[in-house]
């Protein structure tokens, strides 16, 4: 889980980073190019009227408007300033081109024609909005004034007003009287009657009011002052951000979705019966685990399946003898001419009976192990009374054979041990029965108990069992001989449940060679078993 969470958090909290950086620069650069194409917005319109005037007016608006606080204008020779190729080139384009200084703004503009005194417009603002709004404005008074002084009457000189202004690309309005009161001599514009120029500031644009020769008034409104927190430029980033942010989701998402659909061919390949399909061995994330739990989970059903027909097949080896041997005993019963003979049938038939119930009892304790988890009860039982239990019964079984129980030193203090008391009681029991049928004469139970684990060893001095077949033993229905006489008794599933309960007891049943000559057979689980 901590893998899991670390890689998608960090994965998007990467992607946040990289889109973040992304937006940003993004973002500085778009508004770098706004604030250069909003200076050539703002002075064009005012410097493409001066480069379209004569001469003589030319000099006359410059030398007015020279002396201003905003800025200065001149007309001089493209030689006099070090401007690059590309600016020149653009220059040469009758375009307006502005350069920023350390202390303020240049702004040329070549003119329309050619003259003796130069041919391109010079100006210098110390700030770029103020001082070129200050000029348009500036220009547009003049230009009234002029009119004005050729006796155009007043109508027309409004009229006027409102075609320089689109000239200018400013915004024009007839004002109240209230405004009109407002004029201030502070803000009135030297050499121009009648002009009064009001900066922006932070909360307001650039405005300019003119007040005719009747007494009316209106109000010039200057294009608005660059504002870096464009909506559309933002509402484009916010867009990028959330594709790039779905990218990363999808990208993560991707990757994840593809690894469960492997999950799910491979669920589906094991539906259609390939039981050997697995998952590949990935991350060791949640999801690498739960490939690796359905691994085991595959595993454990192909295993099931295997022992399930494994089983049918023996079963129905098995079940043929004792079938076979009932059948021909009902026939004999008809042929017996003595009462004698018949009993000997019936018993023969009821020992067959017993055979099949006890085969029967050990499939069905079989299945019930090799299922997913039995239900075991631990109790806290005493090992050495089972071991000593075991003993005694399989001695009154054999009374001409030796079966003794040996315990080690300190087994007293460490007998008990938390186990399915029927399930260990089995398989000790399977083992000690195992041993009297291949023993020569003895049979030791050897015990040995510590604070973590319990050992019982079971071994006989009988023939033995050669290495190689040491784990074919405990494959059920497997068999070292092909005897199926009553004689040598068993059905080849009892070290298959053996080697069944101690893997639920989260032991180990195997198998070695005895001192005495014979097997060693043992078992091993931990004397405490786990809380969970």
């Amino acid at each position: 889980m901590n893998r899991l969470f670390i890689r998608v958090f960090g994965g998007l909290l990467l992607a946040l980073m990289v889109v973040g950086l992304f937006c940003a620069f993004l973002y500085s650069s778009i508004n770098v190019v706004r604030y250069e194409h909003h200076q050539v917005k703002v002075s064009s319109p005012a410097f493409d009227w001066l480069a379209s005037q004569d001469s003589l007016l030319l000099n006359t608006l410059l030398s007015g408007f020279s002396g201003s606080k905003s800025g200065h204008l001149s007309v001089d020779q493209i030689a006099t300033y070090p401007l690059s190729a590309v600016q020149l080139e653009r220059l040469g384009y009758t375009q307006t081109l502005v350069v920023k200084q350390a202390h303020g703004y240049r702004v040329f503009r070549k003119l329309d024609r050619e003259n003796g005194e130069g041919d391109i417009i010079a100006g210098y603002f110390p700030d770029l909005y103020s001082g070129v709004n200050h000029l348009s404005g500036y220009l547009i008074a003049k230009d009234i004034e002029r009119q004005a002084l050729a006796g155009v009457s007043v109508d027309i000189l409004q009229d006027g007003l409102s075609g320089l202004a689109k000239t200018f690309d400013i915004g024009v309005e007839k004002v109240a009287g209230s405004d009109v009161e407002m004029l201030s001599d502070d803000f009135q514009v030297e050499s121009v009657k009648g002009y009064y120029f009001y900066p922006a500031d932070q909360n307001s644009q650039a405005v300019g009011y003119y007040e005719f020769a009747d007494g009316s008034v209106y109000r010039l409104y200057f294009p608005e002052a660059f504002d870096i927190l464009s909506w559309p430029l933002l509402l484009t980033l916010v867009l990028l951000a959330v594709a790039g942010i779905g990218v990363a989701v999808y990208l993560l998402v991707f990757s994840i979705d593809k690894r469960l659909r492997s999950l799910e061919t491979v669920a589906t390949r094991i539906a259609r019966g390939e039981l050997d399909a697995r998952i590949g061995v990935g991350r060791r994330d949640a999801i690498g685990r739960l490939g690796d739990a359905f691994n085991s989970m595959a595993e454990h059903i192909q295993r099931l399946v295997a022992v399930q027909r494994e089983m049918i097949h023996a079963v129905s080896h098995e079940l043929r003898t004792p079938v076979a041997r009932i059948r021909f005993g009902v026939q004999m019963i008809e042929d017996c001419t003595s009462e004698a003979a018949l009993n000997k049938q019936l018993t023969g038939i009821d020992s067959d009976i017993q055979e099949l119930d006890e085969l029967i009892d050990e499939i069905l304790t079989y299945a019930r192990l090799e299922q997913g988890g039995p239900i075991l009860t631990f109790q806290d039982v005493d090992i050495k009374g089972i071991v000593e239990q075991v003993v005694s019964e399989q001695g009154g079984v054999k009374p001409d054979m030796t079966i003794k129980a040996v315990f080690d030193e300190g087994c007293e203090e460490w007998k008990q041990s938390d186990v399915e008391y029927r399930y260990i009681h089995r398989a000790i029991q399977n083992l000690v029965g195992n041993a009297t049928r291949y023993a020569a004469s003895t049979v030791k139970v050897h015990c040995s108990f510590d604070q973590d684990a319990c050992r019982v060893d079971v071994e006989d001095d009988g023939a033995g069992i050669p290495e190689s077949d040491w784990e074919k033993v405990f494959t059920p229905f497997a068999r070292l001989d092909d005897s199926r006489t009553r004689s040598s008794g068993g059905y080849g599933l009892g070290l298959s449940i053996v080697r069944r309960i101690l893997f639920w007891h989260g032991g180990q049943a195997f198998l070695g060679r005895s001192e005495m000559g014979g097997a060693k057979f043992s078992l091993v689980w931990p004397r405490r078993q786990a809380t969970d």
